[in-house]
């Protein structure tokens, strides 16, 4: 599901509040990301390419459209263009391996947005930590699952995994399982394949409930899965807000506009919560303060801790998610 930005105003507003240090010099700086399928890659799109045009730099943007060959021949064309820099949305892992190597080996410093390569030790990658996030977001519906079930009901959980070709995808994933762990005799775990495609998710999900009509808990690897999600369980009569019989704990991670609206209407309990503006701003100023000293083979991580948003924490921490502030601001298109 692809959303859009309402105004200009809303533009401006998503560019990093604090902006950035005036450059020694303007850089050009390649932004090659996949697509913007998402809030949150369109959200970190705009926050990234604003904040760099507001600094005086020139962002040539490159739009693979999920194809990872395409992303790797429009880095290169960039390159071929005399680049200062790379700020990376990939495909995927591998791909994303090979072209930060191609990168460097041309002497132009990458930053990899939130995506990370499958071999961090080259360039600046900036990633949430995915595992832990996701396992404070399934933690609670967890504790909530067992709490509102007989003591000696073994309950079904699905978790909707994402493309397990994307690092982040297999964070989310041990994540969830890491959570389930810890109450194991109590859980039967069901995987649904998503591939971050809402159309096989649709599928793979109308499938599961059918042999499993009984859900208890259920887990998105991606809250822009929410909407797909609603459209299998309201069917089934399963789709009911927190204090109503049948009400299906649920949690998904990014931190997007539409989980925080479906955690205020009480459909969702939790999502784990990827700090954008943290990521954005950390990504821009270690790729430009790469290009001010010369350092065209940068190589770090950047951590972003995250958070979950639940259903009890959001009166106190509802703002801290970047998604809420969307909401709040009526920014995007739902």
């Amino acid at each position: 599901m692809k959303h859009t930005i309402r105004t200009a105003a809303a533009v401006a507003a998503l560019s990093l509040a604090g902006g950035l240090a005036a450059p020694t010099q303007a850089a050009t700086i390649c932004l090659a990301f996949q697509d913007l399928e998402t809030e949150f890659w369109v959200a970190g799109h705009m926050a990234i390419t604003t904040t760099l045009a507001e600094a005086g730099h020139t962002v040539l943007e490159r739009n693979a459209n999920e194809d990872a060959n395409r992303q790797f021949e429009q880095v290169n064309d960039c390159i071929a263009q005399g680049v200062d820099g790379v700020i990376l949305i990939p495909q995927d892992g591998e791909s994303a391996t090979t072209i930060v190597a191609t990168a460097q080996e041309n002497d132009v410093p990458v930053a990899v947005f939130n995506r990370p390569p499958s071999d961090l030790s080259r360039g600046i990658v900036v990633v949430a930590d995915n595992a832990t996030i996701a396992e404070q977001a399934v933690d609670h519906i967890v504790e909530k699952a067992l709490a509102s079930a007989p003591d000696d009901k073994t309950l079904n959980a699905i978790i909707v995994v994402g493309d397990l070709g994307d690092p982040n995808a297999v964070g989310r994933r041990d994540g969830f399982h890491a959570a389930i762990r810890k109450q194991a005799d109590r859980f039967n775990v069901i995987e649904v394949a998503s591939n971050w495609d809402a159309a096989t998710a649709l599928a793979n999900l109308e499938a599961a409930v059918t042999a499993n009509p009984q859900i208890d808990l259920l887990f998105t690897s991606s809250d822009f899965l929410f909407p797909t999600i609603r459209s299998v369980l309201e069917p089934r009569g399963l789709w009911k807000p927190r204090g109503e019989a049948g009400h299906v704990w649920m949690a998904g991670l990014d931190g997007d506009a539409t989980a925080c609206q479906l955690i205020k209407d009480g459909h969702v309990d939790a999502t784990g919560v990827q700090d954008l503006y943290f990521e954005a701003e950390a990504a821009l100023e270690a790729i430009l303060a790469a290009i001010d000293a010369g350092d065209t083979d940068p190589n770090q991580v950047i951590e972003d801790p995250g958070f979950a948003l639940t259903a009890d924490n959001l009166a106190e921490r509802e703002m801290d998610m970047w998604g809420c502030v969307l909401l709040a601001e009526g920014f995007l298109d739902k």
